[in-house]
């Protein structure tokens, strides 16, 4: 008789030391928010240099946020939550978002940046079509949509040039046409974005925190013949909505 025991161990799962490192660090954050990266190190009982690239690797993908040397869990996590149907709240809560949907009657997405990428971590007012592509894509880049181009153009001019160097290789025409709306952008707060085919518009505008920072942006969306007619009433709502969510305050655990 032939023994199988041997097969049947390989096919279950097995502890992998990466990922045992990876989960570890992320575990240590849920648990601890605001955790400094000598305590991370301490409790992994790892090298240091070891545990820094882990980190940095992490936040370069938006799973850790970094604020005053301690860390938090990154917009990576809270879009994996989107995708699966639940969200968080944070500066902006779920009430927040359902009131700028009722004032518009369009549906609402609150996004934030996390590497080279813009991701949904909340929602509201969605349609079946609008949030099936909002769960199956959580990555975005930034000159695709109207939530990016805010944020670029909210960004530090060399934070912005330098993205707009890594991008214009692959993506010249995004590019011209960022540069084209810029001035608009940074006038009116409010940047926009038509999607399949033109049949659909997005309008977005930065939210920030107390200290004037950019951390998300409010992104309506809807039907481009319903929203015309009624744009300039819609940016209106828009930018009162966003400009009292950045006077409100947010917990260490909600670094967005």
């Amino acid at each position: 008789m032939t023994d199988t025991s041997s097969a049947s161990d390989d096919s279950g799962p097995k502890n992998h030391r990466t990922v045992d490192r990876v989960t570890q660090i992320l575990e240590e954050v849920v648990y601890n928010p605001g955790i400094g990266f000598a305590e991370i190190a301490r409790a992994l009982g790892a090298p240091k240099s070891s545990v820094h690239g882990f980190i940095r690797g992490l936040q370069a993908k938006g799973w850790l946020y970094e604020d005053n040397r301690r860390f938090y869990l990154g917009p990576a996590v809270y879009g994996l939550t989107l995708a699966s149907g639940h969200i968080r709240a944070g500066q902006v809560t779920q009430a927040d978002l359902d009131a700028l949907h009722r004032a518009t009657g369009l549906t609402v997405f609150l996004g934030v940046e996390a590497g080279d990428h813009l991701i949904y971590i909340g929602e509201s007012g969605t349609d079946t079509l609008t949030g099936f592509a909002a769960r199956s894509n959580i990555r975005r880049t930034l000159l695709s949509t109207a939530g990016g181009k805010a944020l670029l153009v909210a960004r530090p001019d060399t934070e912005r040039e330098a993205y707009l160097r890594r991008q214009q290789s692959e993506n010249p025409e995004g590019v011209s046409d960022f540069l084209a709306a810029f001035a608009d952008i940074n006038k009116s707060r409010v940047a926009t974005n038509l999607r399949h085919h033109g049949a659909q518009l997005a309008l977005a505008a930065v939210v920030r925190n107390q200290a004037g920072e950019s951390v998300a942006a409010a992104i309506l969306v809807g039907q481009t013949a319903e929203m015309r007619p009624r744009e300039d009433k819609l940016r209106r709502a828009l930018l009162k909505h966003v400009d009292s969510w950045s006077r409100q305050t947010v917990s260490a655990r909600e670094p967005i």
